[in-house]
């Protein structure tokens, strides 16, 4: 015998402002791409999701792609919030003794408690499915590109290395935090997400700290 789902309909908020209900679309999108991923999500299902028409949804979004790159977007905006509050002490100056210690640590953090906050969110810069075409890849991975450079100006203030170097050191220090993180995320391993953090900056500081040059000289000595 089939059942028959005798619940009523979803109500829908009229009295939500155009800005809240763009929050809240956005909310539910990142959801389902990071969930789901991009090919198998709809337009239907996000419309269904927010109890929104499909016109009223694509008043806001012409497209499922312009929807995607807008979730991408505020995603990155996270991220470059959390590397600029890593990196904005060292840009200060001067550099001391220990800066680059904690620069390294401060950016390990960054990286893990923006997967910790973002969870699966993460994935849609990390590992997008949608980077077939150049101008999408570009605006995917466009935070992930100021994130590494602005991380490889001041590993070159605290390390004295040219920026080719501090740019490979950069790109390295990221992959590895990056990493840590997501495996953690995902594997549930074991320790929270500071210990993690703790460690994992332990680990690549031994290697920052064996390619300060010789002769560099620190700015307060």
């Amino acid at each position: 015998m089939t059942g028959t789902d005798d619940s009523p309909p979803r109500a829908r908020n009229p009295r939500m402002g155009r800005d809240e209900r763009r929050a809240q679309v956005l909310r539910i999108a990142q959801d389902l791409f990071a969930t789901e991923g991009f090919h198998h999500v709809s337009m239907d299902d996000i419309a269904d999701r927010a109890q929104v028409s499909k016109p009223v949804l694509y008043r806001h979004f012409p497209s499922k792609l312009d929807l995607y790159l807008a979730v991408v977007d505020q995603c990155g905006a996270d991220l470059l919030a959390a590397v600029e509050s890593a990196v904005e002490p060292i840009e200060q100056g001067p550099v001391r003794r220990g800066d680059g210690r904690a620069v390294v640590s401060a950016v390990v953090h960054a990286y893990i408690m923006f997967v910790e906050v973002a969870g699966e969110s993460s994935a849609l810069l990390f590992e997008s499915d949608v980077t077939h075409d150049a101008d999408v890849r570009a605006r995917v991975e466009h935070a992930s590109f100021e994130a590494s450079r602005r991380i490889a100006t001041v590993l070159g203030q605290v390390t004295g290395l040219g920026p080719d170097q501090s740019a490979t050191l950069a790109v390295s220090l990221i992959a590895m935090a990056q990493s840590a993180a997501t495996h953690r995320f995902r594997a549930a391993a074991g320790g929270d997400a500071e210990s993690t953090a703790d460690l994992v900056a332990e680990l690549a500081w031994g290697g920052v700290a064996g390619l300060i040059r010789t002769d560099f000289v620190y700015e307060d000595a």
